[in-house]
C-alpha cells in the first residue's frame, strides 16, 4: 500500500477532519507536525514527543543528507529506529533549505554548496527521491523550486514549470511501495498559476498534495485566495498540506478552506528565545513583569510545563541562560498548539468552527507568528 487515503470523519463548510491511511497504519487531522530537522525536535527527544503525542514528525532531507549522510541513518536502521519514534514520519525534501543558499538552478535540478563545510553537491528529483526512500518516512515530499515573495511573474512562472516538470520525473523516480510520495502546488499569489499548478499535478496521481511557497513574505490576505485555488482542483480523498505555517490565524484560515496538515518551525525556535505561546496570544517571559509571577505561562493551559511551573521560575531560566527553560518553553508551546488543532478539529465537529475562528482571530491580532 502506497496512497495516503483520506476518510472524512466531520466537516464544517469545506473545513473537515478525517484519518488518514498510511503503510504505517492511521493518523488524524487535521495535524501539526513538530519539526525534527536534523532527526530531533530541537531540545526534546523521543519520549517528549510520545508525552506529547503529535500525528506526525517532520525531518529534513537535506539536513540529513549532510550529517550523517543517508547511509549512515539507513545503517541504523532507518528513520524511525535512528530516531527511537516509532510515529508517522514525512521527510521534506530539502528544496527549501537548498533554495535558500542560493543555489546554480537548471532545468535538470540544483547545485550547491554545504552549509557544513562548503562541499560541492548537485540535487535533482531522482536524487532527492533515492534519498528518502533510503532514510524511509512514512511520506516524502517531491523536490520543488521554492521562491520568495514578492515576486515578478516570469520568475514564479519558471518556478511553477520547473516544479511541475521536476513532479513528474519524482513520479516516475518512486519506488518504494511502503511510502507515500506527496506533489507539491506553486505559483505565488497567483490564483491562475496556483489553480493550473494544482490540477496538472493531480493528472499525475500522488499520494497527497502540498502547497508550498506561500508563508514567505506575502501577507495573509493574499495567501488565502491562492491557497482557495489551489483547494479548488485538489481531490477531496487526498490529504491537503500547508507548508511552513504554524501561527494560529494562518492555521485555522487554512482549515476553513479543507486543509489537513501543518509543519512550522517557529513554535520551537520562540520558545528557545523566550517566547511562549498563550491564549492571549504570545508572550516574551523574559519581560520583568514575569519575574515575580507565580501562576502559570497560560492559565488556560493544561500540558504539563503549566501545571507544575510558575512563569517566574521559567523567567529565570530564561534570564540565566538555563537550557532547561528554553526545553521546558518548547514542550509548552508544542503542548499548547497541539491542544489548538485539536479544538479546531472538535469545532469542525460540533460544527462551531467560524465562533473558534474569531476567537483565534481577536487574540491573535497583530501576533502572529508569521
Amino acid at each position: 500500500m502506497r496512497a495516503a487515503e483520506l476518510v472524512v470523519t466531520a466537516a464544517d463548510g469545506a473545513a473537515r477532519t478525517a484519518t488518514v491511511r498510511t503503510a504505517r497504519g492511521t493518523f488524524r487531522t487535521p495535524c501539526f507536525m513538530p519539526v525534527g530537522t536534523r532527526g530531533a525536535v530541537k531540545l526534546l527527544d523521543a519520549v517528549d514527543l510520545a508525552a506529547l503525542g503529535p500525528q506526525v514528525v517532520l525531518a529534513n532531507t537535506y539536513h540529513l543528507m549532510m550529517r550523517p549522510g543517508v547511509e549512515t541513518v539507513a545503517a541504523l536502521g532507518g528513520l524511525h529506529r535512528f530516531t527511537g519514534w516509532d510515529g508517522h514520519m514525512l521527510t521534506d525534501s530539502g528544496g527549501f533549505q537548498v533554495f535558500s543558499l542560493s543555489p546554480k538552478v537548471d532545468d535538470g535540478g540544483v547545485t550547491f554548496r554545504s552549509t557544513y563545510d562548503g562541499s560541492p553537491h548537485r540535487f535533482t528529483p531522482e536524487s532527492a527521491v533515492a534519498a528518502q526512500e533510503v532514510i524511509g518516512a512514512d511520506i516524502q515530499m517531491v523536490l520543488d523550486v521554492c521562491c520568495g515573495l514578492p515576486a515578478p511573474d516570469p520568475v514564479i512562472r519558471q518556478a511553477l514549470d520547473r516544479t511541475l516538470a521536476w513532479a513528474a520525473r519524482a513520479r516516475a523516480a518512486h519506488r518504494r511501495p511502503d511510502q507515500s510520495l506527496f506533489g507539491i502546488v506553486q505559483g505565488g499569489v497567483s490564483r491562475a498559476m496556483r489553480a493550473e499548478g494544482a490540477a496538472r499535478l493531480v493528472e499525475m496521481g500522488f499520494d497527497g498534495y502540498a502547497i508550498g511557497g506561500l508563508s514567505v513574505g506575502e501577507p495573509l490576505d493574499q495567501a488565502v485566495p491562492a491557497m482557495a485555488a489551489a483547494i479548488e482542483h485538489l481531490p477531496p480523498d487526498r490529504p491537503r498540506y500547508l507548508m511552513g505555517v504554524g501561527d494560529p490565524v494562518s492555521m485555522i484560515e487554512a482549515v476553513a478552506l479543507g486543509v489537513d496538515m501543518f509543519d512550522c518551525v517557529l513554535p520551537t525556535r520562540l520558545a528557545r528565545h523566550g517566547t511562549a505561546l498563550t491564549a492571549g496570544g504570545r508572550v516574551q517571559l523574559k519581560a520583568s513583569r514575569f519575574a515575580r509571577r507565580s501562576g502559570p505561562v497560560d492559565d488556560t493551559c493544561g500540558c504539563p510545563v503549566c501545571s507544575r511551573y510558575s512563569a517566574g521560575y521559567l523567567r529565570h531560566l530564561l534570564v540565566v541562560g538555563e537550557p532547561t527553560g528554553g526545553r521546558l518553553l518548547t514542550i509548552h508551546n508544542l503542548s499548547w498548539l497541539l491542544a489548538l488543532v485539536e479544538r479546531i478539529g472538535r469545532a469542525v465537529g460540533t460544527g462551531t468552527l467560524e465562533s473558534l475562528r474569531k476567537d483565534v482571530a481577536e487574540a491573535w491580532s497583530g501576533t502572529t507568528l508569521r
